[in-house]
């Protein structure tokens, strides 16, 4: 066909207009309705035209266009009709002679593509990598080759909007306020950022980006929420997917998802292996001031460490086809890791007059184990999308660090001191949800529900010296035990309708916090209970078929964990140290977005314009905490005393370092205003692209104080900053001759300012080529992560009482091959949802 899908679009609106304008409003009038699919996938096609030309009158031509299912509803006048369906690069389908006499429904029409139509260079059909829809975007893992061999961490990274930094905190838009759910439930993982390193990208189906969710969603997440949805499989009979990768620095992994499915019932498994190093780095340079300004001595911190990772994962389940409408699911899951990290800590001291060394070396040992049930109940009703369900979760995870830690000066390892640091970490959490869906009429849907998240963490985090005979004696200021429980209650309901082409959809969400905070060592405890209404509005306007606006608002919580909270959570450095804070209080947001969005031929576009405003925001202070290092020089040393003057060691001395602590506090206000776009542009059949730009402004205003540790000194700070950041990605994907696949990602972070100094912008890309082998059922994939090992986190400190300069890389360049084979599989099968409904949307109203 000639006419691109913009053209039949108008041309099939435009002869129904004048068709309508026509005909006797006397004449009775019937719906014709049907479904337009893919022929090789059953995947429905969106923009197909459909003309209905009466054989009587050839002037009477009514018309339409399929909506996102591919479905379509035509209104005409009684009579006889050729009716005609095409969609470009397809073979047209033709009904002669069809009567209308009645509502007709023509079922499911099936369009095979037009092989004289297709270029020389062969692209199957599939999804692009990034689905943008108005209310959220779908990023298809499987389709990315960058990630092959990767983790969760890495596929999170290359998602539109979304950031992740050398520590594993993601981000949204910015934002590290996000909820982070797993095949729609809370993750039961203790630290999300560790656990989202040790899921195989394998594994992974898609990711959702949810900027700004309905009352049906938790409120949690400040930002907006993330889910990352696991693959299953839905084919019938046996199929499935084995995957072996080996990478440099040591990765090996071996990763399998098979799936049994009959009319009663779906079997469902997977399997992952992992044996990998990630070699990581830091450094630190910090020059500690006088008074006066003029630098009283400086420290340059050298950091090397080896994140060990070996340990397996396993998943089975069964979906139960009870009858047609009834379906009961159960799965369970099982994950363990253990892990050496090794830490090499070079502190190298410039002092007026002196110069060492400093060595401090951790020996680090992690252990991870993770256990899940779930449980799910589907009730379908007979009216279509009216249906009940109920979900169980119920989760320990075990998170176990030890380690081993040795300081001493080089020169000096006759007096080198020995401490031993213990992190054991206990997980308990359960959950219950209850949803109802009720369709009303054609164009209206009421939900309402139920959910109950109740959590226990229990932390037990020692350190202590070790003598020569090793006899351990704690050091009670970094020793404690704390006991967190977390009981949430929600109840929640939300109408939706739609009046011609504008789409209502209203909600309120309520939700009960009971949280008891128990620092167990310094008896210590506290409750929270606290009350919140969450309302939620979302209004979209259909200018054309192609087209659409809309004005959302919802109202979020950002709740503290577990690291925010404990007093007592870092130990790798004695002299820069990481500490939560039990004093920190939720932070409450106001979540304003106006997006519009446009369909072309080949292009995808949409933007939205965004406003937060949190009350109570969590912002992370570096300061003194009036503490010191105290390390032993020999005879004859010259070093700077506690109050800052030069002097020689006569028989030996103790020289003092400041201690620096970096630690969550909040702040009264901060106001964050966006802007962002995301293209998704095909120019040729063998060439895709998507484009996301993210541009942010923030504005805190708050004042904090404190008292330095052993003194009655108090500090005033003021934190009022008003800073500005974007960041962009862009992701390319060739298909080359000889049908090698070439895609290429990159990112790059601007800098941004803080009110205690700024970080630096940082530019990365990744590379992948693939290749089919085996009549196309497998996939050899070769990619690299951070070409040019850029990947860091770069940010500058200025305080009245030192400068510093800091670089972290989590993980230096990767490079990966990976083999993948599918069996009774096609590589891009769009299966259609199985008779059980899973992997429902939820029942969200779709307008």
């Amino acid at each position: 066909m000639k006419f691109n899908k913009s053209f039949l679009t108008f041309l099939a609106l435009f002869i129904s207009f004048l068709n309508y304008s026509q005909q006797s409003q006397s004449k009775v009038k019937f719906n014709v309705e049907g479904k337009v699919v893919e022929k090789s996938t059953n995947l429905p096609l969106e923009y197909a035209t459909i003309t209905l030309i009466n054989t009587k009158n050839p002037k009477a031509v009514f018309g339409g266009i399929t909506n996102p299912k591919g479905e379509f509803n035509v209104e005409v006048v009684e009579g006889t009709y050729n009716i005609k369906i095409e969609f470009i690069s397809f073979k047209p389908s033709e009904i002669k002679e069809k009567a209308i006499t009645k509502n007709t429904i023509l079922g499911l029409i099936a369009l095979s593509e037009d092989a004289t139509q297709i270029d020389e260079v062969v692209v199957r059909a599939e999804k692009t990598t990034v689905e943008i829809k108005l209310d959220k975007k779908v990023y298809n893992v499987g389709k990315d080759m960058i990630v092959k061999g990767g983790t969760a961490s890495d596929v999170l990274d290359n998602v539109p909007s979304v950031t992740v930094d050398s520590d594993g905190n993601v981000a949204l838009r910015g934002n590290d306020n996000v909820k982070i759910l797993i095949d729609g439930r809370p993750s039961n993982a203790i630290n999300i950022a560790d656990a989202l390193r040790t899921i195989s990208a394998d594994a992974l189906d898609k990711i959702e980006v949810i900027t700004n969710p309905s009352a049906r969603y938790d409120a949690e997440g400040g930002a907006g929420i993330i889910n990352i949805v696991l693959k299953k499989g839905k084919n019938q009979g046996i199929n499935g997917t084995i995957i072996a990768t080996v990478g440099d620095p040591r990765n090996y992994g071996l990763a399998s998802s098979i799936n049994y499915k009959t009319e009663n019932f779906n079997l469902f498994s997977s399997f992952g292996y992992n044996d990998s190093k990630a070699p990581g780095n830091s450094l630190t340079n910090t020059d500690y001031l006088n008074p006066d300004g003029s630098i009283q001595k400086s420290i340059d911190e050298r950091s090397s460490r080896e994140r060990g990772r070996k340990g397996f994962n396993y998943t089975v389940g069964v979906d139960w086809f009870l009858d047609n409408s009834l379906t009961w699911t159960n799965a369970f899951s099982y994950r363990k890791n253990d892990g050496a990290n090794p830490d090499n800590v070079l502190l190298y001291n410039y002092e007026p007059d002196n110069f060492f060394i400093r060595n401090r070396y951790n020996d680090q040992f992690t252990r991870s184990n993770n256990v899940e049930y779930t449980t799910n109940f589907t009730k379908k009703f007979k009216k279509d999308g009216h249906k009940l369900t109920v979900d169980g979760s119920f989760s320990t995870n075990i998170d176990n660090d030890k380690s081993t830690i040795t300081d001493l000066i080089i020169g000096q390892e006759s007096l080198a001191t020995r401490e031993a640091t213990a992190n054991l970490q206990t997980q308990n959490r359960n959950s219950i949800q209850s949803d109802y869906v009720l369709p009303i009429g054609k164009k209206s849907q009421f939900e309402a529900g139920y959910k109950g998240d109740f959590s226990e963490l229990l932390t037990n985090f020692n350190v202590g010296s070790l003598d020569n005979s090793g006899i351990y004696t704690p050091n009670l200021n970094y020793t404690n035990t704390l006991d967190y429980k977390e009981k949430i209650n929600a109840l929640y309901t939300q109408f939706g309708t739609k009046i011609k082409k504008l789409s209502v959809l209203v909600g309120m969400r309520y939700e009960n916090s009971n949280i008891d905070i128990n620092l167990l060592t310094t008896n210590n405890f506290t409750n929270k209970r606290y009350d919140n209404f969450f309302p939620s509005a979302f209004l979209t306007y259909e200018i054309n078929e192609s087209s659409s606006v809309s004005l959302n608002y919802s109202k979020r919580i950002s709740r503290p964990r577990s690291r925010f909270i404990n007093p007592f959570s870092n130990y790798s450095s004695n002299v820069n140290i990481f500490q939560g804070n039990p004093d920190i209080n939720p932070s409450l947001t106001d979540a304003y977005d106006l997006g519009y969005m446009k369909k072309w031929n080949k292009v995808t576009f949409s933007t939205s314009m965004y406003f937060n405003t949190s009350k109570d925001v969590f912002q992370f202070i570096r300061r003194p905490n009036g503490n010191y290092v105290v390390t032993s020089v020999v005879d004859g040393a010259d070093i700077l005393d506690a109050n800052g003057q030069v002097v020689t060691v006569v028989g030996g001395a103790d020289l003092l370092t400041p201690v620096i602590l970096s630690t969550p506090i909040n702040l009264a206000k901060e106001d964050r205003f966006g802007f962002e776009f995301n293209i998704n542009y095909t120019p040729y059949k063998w060439w895709r692209l998507n484009g996301n730009f993210n541009f942010f402004q923030s504005k805190i205003t708050g004042d904090y104080s404190y008292t330095l540790a052993n003194t009655n000194l108090v500090v005033y700070q003021n934190f009022d900053n008003t800073a500005a950041s974007w960041f962009a990605k862009v992701s390319s994907k060739i298909t080359l001759p000889y049908k090698i696949e070439w895609q290429t990602n990159a990112t790059y972070n601007a800098p941004q300012n803080n009110a205690q100094g700024r970080s630096l912008g940082v530019m990365s890309a990744n590379l992948a080529f693939s290749k089919d082998v085996l009549k196309d059922k497998a996939t050899i994939s070769l990619n690299v992560n951070d070409v040019f090992n850029s990947r860091k986190r770069i940010y500058e400190t200025n305080l009245e009482s030192l400068n510093s300069y800091s670089e972290q890389q989590w993980r230096q360049r990767q490079i990966n091959l990976s083999f993948t084979y599918r069996f009774n599989k096609q590589k891009n099968d769009k299966e259609k949802k199985p008779k059980g409904g899973q992997q429902d949307d939820g029942g969200d109203f779709p307008g």
